[in-house]
């Protein structure tokens, strides 16, 4: 046995989360892709089949009351609320990520009265997934902005007293790279801006802090390291103080004041319930309610503590197996820099890929040259990752 997977043996028997682990289906496969896709947990295909079977086919519309489907959208972003260090009644659930960062941008515009009042620039980080970029670009043209694509270390830079939103990523999906979600909010209140996160590669892998840093808005996916399955709706954060002032782009019925009065004339309901619109996907939904399960008991800052030492454990496993020369690592090495994953920049990253999975190593692969490995502190220990940095330095002729 290497030294690495001796000390790899030690670590795995001193983690308090390992207990975690067996809260998951998972197989003799090493895992790292749960920044794509999380892993399902064990308690969510008995909760869809009584979703299924007696809620749906039995209590059919009682559901809506009895079953409490009409409630679930708030209900369950109280459950997301403490992972992103929210207080409750902040966060609805619905809708994807993109139409919720629809609704975010122009509704920050919104609130700082736009073009008429003289704001009419969004800044938004030009390194971003695209999807962030695209629906930037569409809330500028709608709202009469112009957009202003910056990395987020130019960003202090460009905002002024005619910047109205800004919309940021947590952590950027390629590299890994954490940013600096405290000091570049109050650098864009500073300018009177309004802040807007995505967080979907950073909810549920390490702090947030909304609340404490006093984020505007804030949106995320729920299908990486929240585990909520492929497909699993969204959510919207409105700050409390803001609520009275979002306006959404997107009034539905379901916001409504009155959802059941069926007024012509829309009234916005109180509190984080205005960033609904349509019906709920109750499928989707209340399976991600179940996968939320697995965090009872488990605090974010162990969480954090242990990617960490997993993405720590990595690199150094990577740099005794991995033939020199053959990768790099393109992850920030500081911890305040890092987020959960280690990105390597690899020639022929594709095909490099596909021969870790066929060995039982489960990456992905981003074009033209990286190498992504996501570390979900929940179900990912340290013989999983000496496992993977050994089978990638076996490929690459190690």
């Amino acid at each position: 046995m290497s030294e690495f997977a001796t000390r790899a043996g030690k670590l795995d028997a001193g983690d308090e989360l390992a207990g975690v682990r067996g809260k998951f289906v998972l197989d003799e496969v090493v895992y790292l892709d749960g920044n794509s896709l999380g892993a399902l947990p064990a308690a969510v295909p008995g909760r869809v089949e009584d979703v299924v079977r007696r809620q749906w086919g039995e209590l059919r519309i009682r559901s809506w009351d009895e079953s409490g489907w009409w409630t679930a959208p708030e209900r369950i972003g109280d459950r997301i609320a403490p992972l992103v260090g929210a207080a409750a009644g902040q966060i609805v659930v619905g809708d994807s990520t993109s139409v919720n960062v629809f609704k975010a941008v122009v509704g920050a515009v919104r609130m700082t009265g736009g073009p008429s009042a003289g704001r009419d620039e969004i800044v938004v980080d030009a390194t971003t997934f695209p999807t962030d970029g695209y629906i930037a670009e569409s809330a500028a043209r709608m709202t009469g902005c112009t957009l202003i694509p910056v990395t987020p270390a130019e960003v202090p830079g460009v905002l002024g007293d005619r910047t109205a939103a800004v919309l940021l990523n947590h952590v950027d999906y390629r590299t890994g790279r954490l940013h600096d979600l405290p000091s570049l909010t109050a650098a864009v209140h500073a300018a009177g801006a309004v802040a807007v996160w995505d967080l979907c590669h950073s909810a549920g892998a390490l702090p947030v802090g909304l609340d404490e840093h006093g984020v505007d808005l804030a949106v995320g996916c729920t299908y990486k390291y929240l585990n909520g399955g492929p497909g699993s709706p969204a959510y919207l954060y409105v700050r409390s103080g803001l609520q009275d002032r979002f306006d959404s782009p997107l009034p539905g019925w379901n916001s409504h004041a009155e959802p059941f009065g069926m007024r012509p004339a829309y009234a916005p309901a109180a509190g984080a319930v205005r960033g609904r619109v349509g019906t709920p996907d109750i499928l989707s939904m209340l399976a991600l309610e179940a996968a939320l399960e697995v965090w009872d008991g488990v605090s974010i800052e162990a969480v954090r503590a242990k990617s960490l030492a997993l993405t720590d454990f990595f690199l150094e496993c990577v740099a005794a197996y991995v033939p020199a020369g053959r990768v790099e690592s393109v992850t920030p090495v500081a911890h305040a820099e890092r987020g959960s994953q280690v990105a390597l920049r690899c020639d022929d990253a594709g095909e490099v890929m596909k021969e870790l999975i066929a060995r039982g190593v489960v990456g992905d692969f981003r074009h033209p040259d990286v190498l992504r490995f996501g570390f979900t502190p929940l179900y990912v220990g340290f013989a999983d990752v000496e496992r993977a940095a050994r089978v990638l330095g076996a490929v690459l002729g190690g």
